[in-house]
């Protein structure tokens, strides 16, 4: 009995012999593609998935990094009750922590005063809307404070500052987009820094909002700043700024050795002014703590934190190892099958070279396909992962912002596939023609 390669795919029209080239390579894949469809689809999607991961955690470590250690914030220190630099940060800058204690008006007074400092705003807190921080403050905010150190706060048209003898509201834009809440939008604050759902306690206050500021992608825009005699007055609080309790009476001014701060945000008008604070306050003094500068505190937890991050790198380079593996497997389990194919191949005039090249160009091009794919799922995880961290944080990530990954994860994937693919090249490259194009029995 004669063999039938009928069933080949090369039986009809056979090329001519010795000119099987770059052409015939590219057929070979394309047909095997076709073929292994469901499969190749498969080991395609692991390898969007691994490269869509791999660029997410190099993006959001890469941006949060420098949200929160290396963007101006508008304020060069914090200086807050006796405690953790990092607690006071958090509390006060990113409005995450809760407030290590009070300090006395006295203080703000003081600093306020000073020469070598150029802006000093005092804030005060207790109590939320629907999750999002109430901050009592003064209009210096949106006179004199920069977000970013030149660009001053923004409203949206029909928008203003609050008036610090009324209750009056400015709320960021995240809380407007979240809570629904618009100029003219009344509201009464509830107790406490953050919202418990089981806490239905809800202050007779009520405010009206007067102002929604632009977005900063900061902070700033999940805030609901108040006048900070408001926080004073509201119902419940009690203010011990000279070390005995003071309940504020309606109608009458609170005297300043009464009143208290959470935290004063400070601005100097030269780096030395920090320096000799941090020296009079932090070293010399019980009194108080000074976070100066909010960058290196922010980039102290970073570097404790940052074996999380190499932790997410390691599992994300796991999963490309996976989606190698994924590729190898997919090919080499179609070698066994293929062996007539590449027997014809070679009785047509191939070369074991264009066999191997096919191989191995099949493997690159699933690693470009997937790692293409990739760019969609990356996507799709950062869009997510950017909207979860604006809601907790108000730090925009950019999506689409250019970092290296970007222009190295196609190329490594194929480099990768294409080096996976030699494995079954090889066994295919070993084919023997005469034992494959044996009649069977």
């Amino acid at each position: 009995m004669n063999a039938k390669p009928a069933n080949s795919a090369y039986a009809h029209s056979p090329p001519a012999r010795g000119r099987l080239g770059l052409g015939s390579i590219i057929t070979i894949i394309s047909r095997s593609l076709r073929r292994h469809a469901f499969s190749t689809s498969i080991t395609m999607l692991a390898t969007a998935l691994a490269v869509g991961l791999v660029m997410s955690v190099f993006v959001i470590q890469e941006q949060a990094n420098r949200a929160f250690t290396g963007g101006d914030v508008g304020y060069d220190a914090v200086l807050g009750a006796r405690g953790s630099k990092l607690q006071l940060v958090l509390n006060a800058v990113f409005h995450l922590e809760t407030s290590p204690g009070n300090l006395p008006w006295s203080v703000y007074h003081r600093l306020k005063l000073d020469p070598q400092v150029e802006l000093a705003i005092p804030y005060a807190v207790g109590d939320n809307y629907q999750g999002y921080r109430i901050v009592g403050t003064t209009t210096d905010l949106f006179t004199k404070y920069r977000f970013d150190g030149s660009q001053q706060l923004e409203f949206y048209d029909g928008g203003r500052g609050f008036d610090a003898q009324r209750k009056e509201a400015v709320i960021g834009s995240l809380v407007a987009q979240r809570t629904g809440l618009r100029v003219g939008s009344h509201f009464n604050p509830s107790h406490g820094v953050t919202h418990n759902e089981h806490d239905h306690h809800h202050h007779d206050e009520e405010y009206t909002v007067v102002g929604i500021t632009k977005p900063t992608n900061s902070a700033n825009d999940r805030v609901v700043w108040i006048p900070i005699d408001g926080i004073f007055r509201m119902e419940g609080h009690v203010l011990r700024g000279e070390g005995r309790t003071y309940t504020p009476k309606p109608g009458v001014p609170i005297p300043d050795e009464h009143k208290e701060v959470s935290a004063v945000m400070l601005r100097f008008k030269h780096p030395m002014a920090g320096a000799r604070l941090d020296a009079a306050i932090n070293l010399n003094s019980k009194e108080a703590t000074l976070a100066w500068p909010i960058a290196a505190v922010m980039g102290d937890l970073f570097n404790k934190i940052g074996w999380i991050a190499r932790v997410l790198e390691l599992v994300a380079y796991l999963v490309v190892l996976v989606s190698a593996a994924a590729i190898l497997a997919s090919i080499y389990n179609t070698i066994n099958e293929r062996r007539r194919e590449f027997a014809i191949l070679r009785a047509l005039g191939a070369r074991r070279l264009i066999v191997f090249a096919s191989i191995v160009g099949e493997s690159a091009l699933i690693g470009l396909l997937g790692a293409v794919g990739g760019f969609a799922l990356y996507g799709v995880i950062l869009s997510v992962a950017a909207d979860v961290i604006r809601d907790h944080t108000g730090v925009a990530i950019g999506v689409w912002d250019y970092h290296p990954v970007m222009a190295w994860a196609v190329p490594a994937m194929v480099g990768l596939g294409a080096l996976i693919g030699v494995v079954p090249a090889l066994k295919a490259y070993a084919t023997d023609v005469a034992t494959n194009l044996a009649p069977h029995s």
